[in-house]
């Protein structure tokens, strides 16, 4: 599983608009942090705010200094719930997120609010060698035995998989018989990888963290091994997800 190419934006404008309900906008204290961003990550001094500083970390957006005032405020509404957290709708997060078929497949739980393009299963899966990387392995285990019918099974199914699938790529790709195709795709494991460009909200990964930190499957948040990349860990590397996306957890 991966993460790669996370963009955020949208804070300014949205911390704006959470102060139209009150017309509270002179009580606001964020600004972008005019440290140069070959200056050091520590604190400056010259910020507007005397702490939550990123220095030089990434691009402007992800430099944003959230002021007091305007932090308190915020975790004010994200507690009184859905309909007065609205400002979180509107800070925005794309992300290359490569995860197997059967993630997805609970990711797509998640409609609203969320945009995605995908690799091309259907027009490239035959174009490419199909080979053990082409699967989720993270925390794989090839030890792990079953018995079948008196018989041990364990990398041999694995090896017999990839077999047949690229005996089948090599057909179509020979043949241009679209029946081999077909069963490519038929035959093509769940833990199949595939790549997809999300776009959502901090509302979106909101919802998700607090549904999912207690999931079984490790994709979602490393339960059974911190180290391996996770949706929640990643979700955690946002900029303010600790005081935002995060605050009812770090809390208990």
């Amino acid at each position: 599983m991966k993460f790669e190419n996370t963009e955020v934006w949208g804070f300014k404008h949205s911390l704006r608009g959470m102060r139209n309900p009150m017309n509270s906008w002179d009580k606001s204290d964020s600004s972008y942090c005019i440290t140069s961003i070959d200056e050091s990550t520590s604190h400056c001094g010259t910020c507007p705010v005397s702490e939550g500083c990123t220095g030089s970390q990434g691009d402007i957006e992800t430099r944003y200094i959230i002021g007091k005032n305007d932090m308190r405020l915020a975790q004010k509404l994200i507690k009184a719930g859905t309909d007065h957290r609205k400002f979180m709708r509107q800070i925005f997060v794309s992300v290359d997120i490569t995860a197997p078929l059967y993630w997805w497949k609970e990711f797509d739980t998640y409609k609203v609010g969320t945009v995605a393009n995908s690799t091309g299963t259907m027009h490239k899966l035959a174009t490419t060698p199909i080979t053990l990387d082409c699967f989720e392995i993270d925390d794989y285990e090839p030890n792990t035995f079953v018995y079948y019918e008196h018989t041990v099974v364990s990398d041999v199914v694995n090896t017999e998989i990839i077999r047949l699938l690229e005996t089948l790529r090599k057909h179509y790709l020979e043949t241009k018989n679209k029946k081999y195709w077909k069963e490519l795709i038929r035959w093509l494991p769940e833990s199949w990888l595939q790549t997809r460009t999300i776009t959502m909200s901090y509302e979106n990964i909101f919802a998700i963290v607090h549904q999912r930190k207690n999931h079984k499957l490790n994709e979602w948040n490393g339960q059974d091994n911190p180290a391996l990349p996770n949706f929640i860990s990643w979700a955690k590397s946002l900029p303010y997800a600790d005081q935002l996306i995060f605050m009812d957890i770090m809390e208990e």
